[in-house]
């Protein structure tokens, strides 16, 4: 279970993408004949703090910057401007070595199985690589290791010498899970690594990730569009919106007390068996686009409750209960 030591920790994290303009781009921009080159405003001064043994849901709408989120905290982009700490260390002011280990503790599976693995690969070298590369084991133990995180993923080492196109999505995620195991982790990002699959496989892949936490002390981020999933896996929730986590707080706390609109408008669509009829409806309006978000609090072109100060001004995120926080103006 969770301690209450941060294991990783993001602050003020910004992301944004945009082309580098080439000489000629420089010249024609300088000369006021081109116009700046769009820019993507994926994350804006985004905090998130991961304690050891925790499992933190990142929920929120496609295009939310919830992707980008994870492998900015994972180590595959480097964000813009902000930081990212591992257990108090800025990464930036890593020697090679501690950034190397970071590299093997921080794992990330992706969404789609199959594109995440070399098609011309068996299963065995798959999971062989890695552990291999970094000196993790050596070639007389190579059964005997492949094996051992084969079986606790869940998939039968007796298909080991077969390809990725040979098995299903839900074994293929099982490989990768193995993979990302092999290295000897201590943090997961999962990103959407549930979404591709059918129901019922996924409830099998969620109470694996369930039982690996236990078994191998691990911690994770996890990823998702679905509330329902967040809910069952999740200690505790962050709800992102255009770049911004607009509310945090342990999971019962978010599904039984939701404070920000947005947050209140996405519980709203999630299905419930419950006797009765009951009428659904979405989010009014669609997500503005990263290329030129509102000024002020993201949410208020969509929000019912917006004012003019929500209009102008960003709201800061505050304590409105032990542990929950939420960002909007209706709190102050």
């Amino acid at each position: 279970m969770a301690t209450g030591a941060p294991l990783i920790e993001a602050r003020n994290v910004s992301q944004r993408f945009g082309a580098k303009p080439d000489l000629a781009a420089k010249i024609a921009l300088k000369l006021k004949l081109a116009k700046p080159a769009p820019v993507v405003h994926a994350l804006d001064d985004v905090s998130l703090t991961i304690r050891e043994g925790e499992v933190v849901g990142l929920v929120g709408e496609s295009g939310c910057g919830k992707s980008t989120l994870g492998r900015v905290i994972a180590g595959i982009t480097n964000p813009s401007a902000g930081h990212i700490l591992w257990k108090g260390v800025d990464r930036g002011a890593m020697t090679g070595r501690q950034r190397h280990e970071l590299g093997l503790a921080t794992q990330m599976i992706f969404q789609n199985p199959m594109a995440a693995l070399n098609p011309r690969m068996t299963v065995e070298d798959l999971i062989w690589e890695a552990p291999h590369t970094h000196g993790l084991a050596r070639a007389p133990e190579r059964n005997a290791y492949v094996d051992r995180y084969l079986t606790l993923a869940g998939f039968d080492p007796a298909m080991k010498k077969r390809f990725p196109h040979q098995f299903s999505g839900g074994q293929r995620q099982r490989v990768n899970i193995a993979r990302a195991l092999a290295v000897q982790p201590k943090f997961l990002v999962c990103d959407e690594s549930v979404a591709a699959l059918d129901v019922s496989i996924q409830a099998q892949v969620i109470n694996l990730f369930m039982e690996l936490r236990d078994k191998l002390d691990l911690t994770y981020l996890f990823v998702s569009h679905d509330l329902g999933v967040v809910e069952h896996i999740s200690d505790r929730v962050a709800i992102m919106y255009l770049g911004r986590i607009v509310e945090e707080a342990p999971v019962e706390e978010i599904f039984r007390h939701a404070n920000h609109p947005y947050t209140r408008a996405l519980l709203a669509e999630v299905p419930r068996i419950e006797p009765g009829k009951r009428r659904f409806k979405a989010v009014e309006g669609e997500l503005p686009s990263p290329l030129n978000p509102p000024k002020g609090c993201h949410f208020h072109p969509r929000c019912p409750l917006a004012t003019a100060r929500c209009r102008e001004e960003i709201p800061v995120k505050r304590e409105v209960a032990p542990g929950h926080f939420s960002a909007c103006h209706l709190n102050s």
